[in-house]
């Protein structure tokens, strides 16, 4: 099975438009709550640590949702 193609740009930078920044700075900031109710919520410790940092992934795939396609297409 062959991987599918990537666009040309999937690993350059690509600025997001107003109206997309808009959407992020939602979505982070719904994120930071959802990591501030986790960090409060939980004790210390490595558990703790993983899932602080999948938060944080997650919230730069987010970005990366919000300006590509899923084969790295620019979103108008």
């Amino acid at each position: 099975m062959q991987a599918p193609s990537l666009h040309p740009s999937t690993f350059g930078f690509l600025a997001p438009t107003e109206e997309q920044k808009e959407v992020m700075n939602k979505l982070r900031e719904a994120s930071k709550v959802y990591a501030e109710t986790i960090d409060a919520a939980l004790a210390p410790g490595p558990d703790k640590t993983y899932i602080l940092r999948r938060i944080r992934e997650t919230s730069m795939w987010i970005n990366v949702s919000v300006t590509r396609q899923s084969d790295g297409t620019p979103r108008a």
